[in-house]
């Protein structure tokens, strides 16, 4: 038995052999009703046919036995006895009307089944007629009595198959109301809190058992978002403490006399300040790529041409950083925000540039993505950089994360976050690979826009976008 208390079956489970037992009565008593209609339609003529060739027999017996010019007294008794075995009753009159011989109980019976013909010699003269009548005896009698003992069988057989219908409708409505009703109490269970009810491996009809592991999957989902949230707010309040706690200090410090309000130790206050405006401008940027799938403006872009865009922005930051910037461009279409594609290009260039060493070397790339066909565009970032171990990498887009590497590295660590968040919202998929010392590759896939993806358009490079650029060093005076 489930929780709360269900019954064997449940109340889902009986409303469905209920309705199982229904059609099946309902498919009985349509079946009786279409075979009693037909069966009488076709007994109706059955009868109604012997009923004439009864009669019409009848005027060839009683013209046969016109002999002479008249009737004996004898003559009609043979036709009599024939239609009496028959189950009807004859009268046989004269041409002038008068009766020459009925069977006995011909008064009795009534005249609205009654046949009434002309019987004629041979040669066409009229000599008299026949009237058959027609009771419940004989061919009446039997059919009537065949369709009255047909009842006790039909009311049987409907009985049989409401039986059959109500066993097999307990069978399959147990198998799909059990994880139905199983379902029902671990929702119920999650709604009070309990964030480990699951559904479980349930026995069931296909549908319902994806509907389980659909269940499971959401469950899950939710508890981790859950789990991230409580990550969030733990990550918050530990990135605000140290900032807080040296403000606090540094103005009771002051408070108190013990320090003097000098302009180093105001500039180390407002460092603290600003240290505070960038988390919360970090977590601003934070909620709203998370939002992104929300505000995302979707119009047809060369992702080269925003890619490059941002490229642009970056390289006097990479001249400066004494770092080369190779670009590898080709014209592809997505349907992308570009404000946000521009912010994907630039955390990923800039996360890039903060982990390679003077000296080194960082390509972007842009194009079809040869992998996985024309419908997919990619965006690629590569370094030189110190490279990320093999333990941290599946945490590198999570909030906050800073490896031990990225000690001494400005940074928040929302980086990677908020590049997964918009990829996603673009409906991506975003793929890194790293090896320590070996450098990093960031590598983004998005859709390409409709229009874009024919195999046979060949990918255009952008003039101007395809290029290397160095470092420029200063110049040494040699006077």
């Amino acid at each position: 038995m489930a929780k709360s208390g269900r019954a064997w079956i449940g109340q889902l489970g009986l409303r469905l052999a209920l309705a199982f037992v229904g059609v099946a009565l309902a498919a009985v008593l349509a079946s009786i009703l279409l075979g009693a209609v037909t069966t009488s339609r076709d007994v109706d003529e059955l009868i109604a046919g012997q009923h004439k060739d009864l009669a019409q027999a009848s005027a060839k017996a009683a013209a046969a036995a016109y002999q002479k010019g008249h009737w004996a007294p004898g003559d009609l008794a043979p036709l009599l006895d024939f239609v009496r075995r028959a189950g009807a009753v004859v009268e046989v009159r004269a041409s002038d009307g008068r009766p020459l011989a009925s069977s006995p109980r011909f008064g009795d019976v009534s005249a609205a089944s009654a046949i009434h013909l002309v019987v004629k010699t041979r040669g066409g003269a009229n000599i008299g007629s026949v009237m058959v009548k027609f009771d419940n005896q004989g061919l009446g009698e039997t059919i009537t009595r065949f369709q009255a003992q047909r009842w006790p069988s039909r009311i049987g057989a409907a009985g049989v198959a409401a039986l059959i219908a109500l066993i097999v409708a307990l069978l399959v409505s147990r198998r799909i109301t059990a994880p139905v009703d199983r379902l029902i109490d671990m929702a119920r269970a999650r709604g009070r809190g309990e964030s480990g009810a699951r559904a479980g491996d349930v026995r069931g009809i296909g549908e319902i058992q994806e509907l389980a592991e659909a269940f499971d999957e959401m469950a899950a989902a939710r508890e981790e978002q859950d789990q991230v949230r409580r990550n969030l707010v733990a990550d918050v309040a530990h990135e605000l403490r140290t900032p807080i706690a040296v403000l606090q200090a540094g103005h009771e410090a002051m408070l108190d006399g013990l320090t003097e309000p000098t302009s180093a130790n105001l500039t180390s206050l407002r460092d603290e300040v600003l240290r505070l405006a960038r988390m919360v401008d970090n977590l601003q940027r934070l909620a709203s790529a998370e939002a992104a799938a929300l505000q995302l403006r979707l119009v047809p872009r060369d992702l080269a041409g925003t890619v490059a865009t941002a490229a642009d922005s970056l390289a006097d930051a990479f001249a400066a950083a004494g770092l080369t910037l190779e670009r590898r461009l080709a014209e592809v279409g997505v349907q992308c925000d570009p404000l946000r594609m521009h912010e994907v290009t630039t955390n990923l260039l800039t996360n890039a540039m903060k982990f390679t060493p003077a000296g080194g070397r960082v390509v972007v790339e842009v194009g079809p993505d040869a992998d996985h066909g024309p419908a997919m565009a990619i965006l690629r970032v590569t370094d030189s950089g110190i490279g990320i171990p093999a333990g941290e990498l599946p945490l590198v887009t999570h909030r906050f994360f800073r490896g031990q590497r990225s000690a001494g590295i400005a940074g928040s660590g929302i980086g990677l976050t908020i590049v997964a968040e918009l990829v996603r919202a673009h409906r991506g998929q975003v793929e890194i690979t790293s090896a320590v010392e070996a450098g990093t590759q960031v590598t983004i896939r998005i859709p390409v826009a409709a229009s874009a993806a024919s195999p046979d358009k060949a990918p255009k490079l952008h003039p101007g976008y395809n290029e290397i650029r160095q470092p420029q060093l200063p110049e040494v005076s040699t006077e």
